[in-house]
C-alpha cells in the first residue's frame, strides 16, 4: 500500500504519474476489500497516516481577518450591490450552497458546482480548473466574472472611499488604506481563517479511539484499501493534485450535452492532455457539500462515491463498503466558531 503524507503545498503535478501511484496501490490489495472484512485495529501511528489532522492557522492578525470577514459580507464589492461572496459560500451550512449551480448577479445561472471556501487556504490550486493560483488571484477571478461581481477593481475601491468605517480599518491595518491589493489580502486572510478543527476523524488521529466507530473506521480502511487515498490525502483529503475525470471509464460519453466547464483544466492550459482535468477536491466537508462533481450530477455522497469508482477506480464497490466509505467521510467536517459542522444526525443537541 503506497500512502502519500506530505504536507506542503504541490506545484502542479500530472496525473499520470499519481495514477501510476494508485496503481501500485490497487494491485497490491486488489482483492482484500472483498476476502477479508475490514479490519478496526485502533493502533495509529500519526507519521504514518496519509491524512494528517487540520489545526488553527497561526500568523493571521484578527483585525485584518475581521476586516476580511466584513468585505466577505459586503455587496457593494458587485456591480449595482447585488451579491457578495457570501452570496454563494453560505459559512453557517457547508461553505459553498446546496444546488447543482449557484445564481450569481440579476440570476445568471452559474455554469459550475461551487465548492466550499472552508480550508481553502489548503488548496494548490482554486476552482475547479485549477485557474487561480491563489486565494488573492481567485477575487480577482470573481470580481471581473460579468455573471458574478461584473465590476473592476476601482469602481470598489471608489465605493469603498466613502465608507468612514472602512476609511479608519484599511488606514489602522494598512499604511496605503483602501488598495485592491489590500482588499484582496484582507479577504484572502480571513478566508485562510475558515478552518474546521476538531473532526471527530481528527480526534481519532490524535488518540481518541472512540471518536469514531467500528464501522467508520472500517471505511477508513476500504478508503486506503481502495485507492482512493491516491488522491484524497493530506490535511484537506485533497486539493492538492490535478486528475482527469474519467481515468478507467469515459465519464463524459453518456453525457447528452456537454459543456465548456466539462473541458476543466483544458479552458485554462489549451493542452489536449488537459482535457477533462480537474483539481481533486477537498473531501474534508464533502458530507455536506451535495450535489457533487463539478457539474452537480451526483445527488447523495454514496452515487458520487459509486461513480468514483467506476470511473476512476474501474471497479464497482459492493453497496456495504460504499455505505462504510461514506460513514468514514462524514466523520470528517469539523467545527467553525465552535459549532460543528456536521449532517444533522451527528450534530450536538
Amino acid at each position: 500500500m503506497v500512502y502519500l503524507v506530505k504536507q506542503k503545498k504541490y506545484p502542479f503535478v500530472s496525473y499520470f504519474t499519481w495514477l501510476l501511484i494508485f496503481l501500485v496501490s490497487f494491485l497490491s490489495a486488489n482483492t482484500s476489500a472483498e476476502t477479508h472484512p475490514p479490519s478496526t485495529d485502533t493502533i495509529i501511528d500519526l507519521r504514518q497516516e496519509p491524512i494528517q489532522p487540520l489545526t488553527q492557522p497561526t500568523g493571521l492578525d484578527p483585525l485584518v481577518v475581521n476586516l476580511g470577514k466584513r468585505l466577505f459580507n459586503d455587496k457593494r464589492l458587485s456591480k449595482g450591490n447585488k451579491i457578495s461572496c457570501s452570496s454563494c459560500h453560505f459559512l453557517d451550512k457547508n461553505g459553498a450552497n446546496q444546488t447543482a449551480y449557484a445564481t450569481g448577479r440579476d440570476g445568471a445561472k452559474l455554469t459550475i458546482n461551487t465548492l466550499t471556501v472552508f480550508n481553502s487556504g489548503f488548496n494548490h490550486h482554486l476552482f475547479w480548473d485549477g485557474r487561480a493560483q491563489s486565494l488573492e488571484d481567485q477575487i480577482n477571478f470573481v470580481v471581473n466574472n460579468k455573471k458574478e461581481f461584473a465590476t473592476t477593481w476601482p469602481d470598489i475601491v471608489h465605493k469603498l472611499k466613502n465608507d468612514k468605517q472602512y476609511l479608519h480599518s484599511f488606514k489602522q491595518l494598512y499604511d496605503d488604506g483602501i488598495t485592491a491589493d489590500n482588499i484582496r489580502n484582507a479577504i484572502a486572510t480571513f478566508e485562510r481563517s475558515l478552518v474546521t478543527i476538531n473532526s471527530r476523524f481528527d480526534r481519532y488521529l490524535l488518540g481518541d479511539n472512540n471518536a469514531i466507530n467500528s464501522h467508520e473506521k472500517a471505511g477508513y480502511r476500504l478508503f486506503k484499501i481502495y485507492g482512493c487515498i491516491a488522491c484524497h490525502q493530506g490535511r484537506n483529503v485533497g486539493g492538492n493534485l490535478f486528475m482527469k475525470f474519467g481515468v478507467f471509464k469515459d465519464y463524459f460519453a453518456s453525457k447528452q450535452q456537454t459543456e465548456t466547464a466539462d473541458l476543466g483544466r483544458f479552458n485554462v492550459t489549451g493542452k489536449t492532455s488537459d482535457k477533462h482535468v480537474f483539481r481533486v477536491p477537498s473531501l474534508r466537508l464533502a458530507a455536506l457539500t451535495a450535489p457533487y462533481f463539478h457539474d452537480g450530477s451526483a445527488k447523495t455522497l454514496e452515487k458520487a462515491i459509486s461513480v468514483m469508482a467506476a470511473h476512476q477506480l474501474g471497479r464497482e464497490i459492493p453497496e456495504q463498503n460504499i455505505a462504510l466509505i461514506a460513514a468514514f467521510i462524514k466523520t470528517l467536517p469539523g467545527e467553525y466558531n465552535g459549532k460543528l459542522l456536521a449532517p444533522k444526525s451527528e450534530q450536538r443537541p
